[in-house]
């Protein structure tokens, strides 16, 4: 196992930098998987649960907001507009099967009315799209959570009308937690309709003045931050015991929560008058991260190592970002991870998200 220390002294010499720092790795390279994929001779059918897309007919309704909200300044950006063909032609290139497309909610701080239109069009359209490709494509809903009566009804529509698979949701709504009372009922019919959030971080913009400088930290520290601030919410606030078949997603591997997991077990009795003595939690907080899925989005075999001694590889599936290119071949990525058994790259790759979306593995 090729460990960070060893990394950074015998393979700095294939690193390409520039002045915001890691371009190019030089981990070992797996060999180039091709579909179709398989682990130990049994074919695995390749589930990407972390991937984007846009559509024009929701950005008409955005006005001049269009083009910054949907296509920012970031590689891969135009190409959150799918063309099937050359979508597919990457997913082959990449060893991907099938990928579970979402949209980053960029509605939630507009009024009722429009995000309800903006969502509606999101999710008819992502329905026509996976329909046309149900072999290739899969898809998260959009919700209205800023109207937590309109998202329950929204999610209900999405999975037994248009046949989603579940919902992509931020990490936090207009400044309110999830772990607030007022999103309960969307809580209750994602558990009722057994399909899983997708949490995906959208940034902290309170901290902007902190973030400026190099190293796109807006992005770098901000998101995985976001997933950590909301994961921890939803344990130490009880969400998850009041909702224990919910099923929740976490992208980039769940933020930085998973790295440093064991101190929220000592946070109460360190400093109790900072913890609610009338939340009396059924599990220790570490306990409750073997109930959430991380995303593999955490680019080197030990960093996948160390996500698997904390949640354990039942817990992970496969994730890339595509079109934006933070892991441009994650089959090779999960390929290269000699601590994982056959059975654990097996599950990683889709048995997992398989048996999470009632895919046939």
């Amino acid at each position: 196992m090729t460990t960070r220390r060893d990394f950074l002294k015998t393979g700095a010499a294939g690193v390409v930098f520039c002045s915001c720092g890691l371009l190019k790795s030089a981990h070992a390279q797996a060999t180039r998987q091709t579909l179709p994929v398989t682990v130990g001779g049994k074919r695995i059918k390749t589930v990407d649960v972390h991937s984007h897309c846009h559509f024009h007919e929701a950005g008409a309704l955005l006005g001049a907001d269009a083009a910054k909200i949907q296509v920012p300044p970031v590689n891969g950006a135009e190409e959150a507009f799918i063309e099937i063909d050359k979508r597919i032609a990457a997913m082959d290139s990449q060893a991907i099967d099938m990928e579970v497309l979402s949209i980053n909610p960029f509605w939630y701080d507009r009024d009722r009315d429009l995000a309800a239109k903006i969502v509606k069009i999101q999710n008819e359209k992502l329905a026509e799209l996976c329909a046309s490709k149900p072999d290739r494509f899969a898809g998260f809903a959009s919700l209205t959570l800023q109207a937590p009566d309109l998202a329950v009804q929204e999610l209900e529509t999405a999975v037994k009308k248009h046949g989603l698979k579940g919902a992509a949701i931020g990490d936090v709504v207009n400044g309110v937690e999830f772990s607030d009372p007022k999103f309960h009922p969307v809580w209750a019919k994602a558990e009722e309709l057994g399909v899983p959030l997708f949490i995906h971080p959208q940034g902290l913009p309170e901290l902007n003045k902190r973030l400026a400088g190099n190293g796109w930290l807006g992005n770098t520290i901000a998101n995985p931050l976001g997933t950590t601030i909301a994961l921890s919410h939803l344990i130490y606030e009880g969400t998850f015991d009041r909702f224990p078949g919910l099923k929740v997603i976490a992208a980039h591997g769940g933020g930085y929560l998973p790295s440093y997991a064991d101190r929220s077990d000592h946070a109460c009795l360190v400093g109790p008058k900072g913890c609610n003595p009338d939340v009396k939690l059924k599990k220790q907080p570490t306990e409750y991260l073997k109930q959430i899925y991380f995303d593999s989005l955490v680019f080197t075999p030990e960093a996948i190592r160390h996500l698997v001694a904390q949640v354990g590889a039942s817990q992970i599936v496969l994730g890339s970002d595509y079109p934006y290119p933070w892991q441009m071949q994650p089959v090779d990525h999960i390929f290269a991870c000699t601590t994982l058994s056959e059975d654990e790259k097996a599950d990683i790759l889709g048995r997992t998200a398989a048996k999470l979306f009632n895919f046939t593995a």
